[in-house]
């Protein structure tokens, strides 16, 4: 996997591979990367017992990840637009999952937060060029369906973290869990051969510099939309990721046993399917824009429901709900962000909008884990989300534009 300008492969631009195997071998690498995200979540909640870890030491600990893919979002995107899409999937991919494997392996909280440094490394950079790549490989009429087609895999890889917690931590522990997450390091060798690169990077006659490709980010008519996105995606991932990762430890404080807290976010994340699915419709339907804000408030008002739950039926329900119409948003998220910048400086601007949005993921496991830490409860953090999904969707409503049926 040498780090060069890409070269056409086995497919070439007139002959290029079809939807589903287009889709499948790229959104498999997202299933892998969600599963572990999601399988952290749940660690964390048998690794807190077991190495008695302050709520503040287990947030720094989700914490860090982020941090690599704060940085990995950045450099990858911009790796992407100078080296090519293909070369660079394969590579984030190999990076975490190796350091993913050695994860079982660690002895205490040190080598653990040095390791989830680089699956976040990995983890971060692999996102935004995939979409990238799955984006200028697909017809105008159907790119925005197949990006949110692609993000579906990533309600997958939550379900599959969610069986393999409530099914192997009970049972076998925590380390195994991450044996099993270092799966993907295999796949690496059908995405080199099964995947041709981008075409719309083969066209490109001249290939920006690293430091070219960030200036055009803060051109005339591109920055608005720089500052739009990496807004957003602040705000989605502070959400997403404190939900996330706080919700199994959230249930379980409020008196629910571990196998319980499992089993619940598991109903819960079966609603992910379908939101995406709902996405993959309206953003060719009604537009990207016109999708996200709707899901955006109807998020917020969710995680309101959720927080104010009288019962676990009502907990159960929002649950559904704020599944539902987060995992519409996110897809959302992503075809609204990647086509808002040109072809020579997409992946980098995909890159530094999903980077910077892991400011909120750093900040949303700690800030949850204060919150616990002084007492201000369950219905207290999930108001916080809604505020800060509020904030995000009149961002996007004011200043975001419309990029159905446009060139990009």
């Amino acid at each position: 996997m040498k780090l060069q300008n890409s070269t056409p492969s086995s497919f070439t631009m007139e002959h290029p591979p079809s939807a589903g195997r287009l889709i499948t071998v790229s959104g498999f690498g997202l299933l892998f990367d969600s599963m572990d995200v999601g399988l952290l979540g749940f660690v964390l909640v048998a690794l807190a017992k077991q190495w008695h870890l302050h709520p503040e030491t287990s947030g720094l600990l989700a914490s860090l990840g982020f941090v690599g893919m704060a940085v990995g979002s950045a450099l990858a995107g911009q790796l992407a637009d100078r080296f090519g899409r293909k070369s660079i999937f394969m590579w984030t991919l190999l990076i975490y999952s190796i350091a993913t494997g050695l994860t079982a392996f660690a002895w205490g909280v040190g080598i653990f937060l040095v390791l989830r440094f680089f699956v976040g490394f990995g983890l971060g950079g692999e996102l935004p060029v995939a979409t990238t790549y799955v984006l200028e490989s697909s017809p105008d009429a159907v790119r925005g369906r197949r990006v949110v087609l692609l993000e579906m895999f990533y309600a997958f890889g939550s379900l599959a973290a969610a069986l393999i917690s409530r099914l192997v931590i009970p049972a076998l522990g925590w380390r195994i869990v991450f044996l099993i997450g270092a799966l993907p390091a295999l796949y690496v060798l059908v995405l080199r051969r099964s995947l041709p690169e981008s075409p719309q990077f083969l066209k490109l006659r001249q290939r920006a510099s690293m430091w070219k490709s960030f200036r055009t980010l803060w051109s005339k008519g591109i920055a608005r939309s720089s500052v739009v996105t990496w807004m957003l995606w602040f705000v989605m991932n502070f959400v997403f990721y404190g939900m996330v990762l706080w919700l199994p430890s959230m249930l379980s404080l409020r008196g629910y046993s571990l196998v319980n807290s499992l089993g619940y976010v598991l109903i819960m994340d079966l609603a992910q399917i379908p939101g995406y699915l709902t996405a993959a419709w309206l953003v060719e339907k009604w537009g990207r824009k016109r999708t996200l804000v709707p899901a955006m408030a109807l998020t917020a008002l969710a995680a309101l429901g959720f927080g104010y739950a009288p019962s676990t039926l009502w907990l159960i329900v929002f649950g559904l709900l704020l599944n539902y119409f987060i995992m519409a948003a996110w897809p959302g998220t992503y075809v609204f962000t990647v086509e808002q910048f040109p072809i020579q400086a997409r992946a980098s601007g995909m890159g530094w909008a999903a980077g910077f949005g892991r400011i909120g993921s750093i900040l949303a496991p700690l800030v949850v884990g204060w919150m616990l830490v002084h007492q201000l409860g369950f219905t207290q953090v999930f108001v916080l989300f809604f505020l800060v999904m509020i904030v995000g969707l009149l961002i996007v409503w004011s200043a975001g534009k419309e990029t159905k049926q446009q060139a990009v």
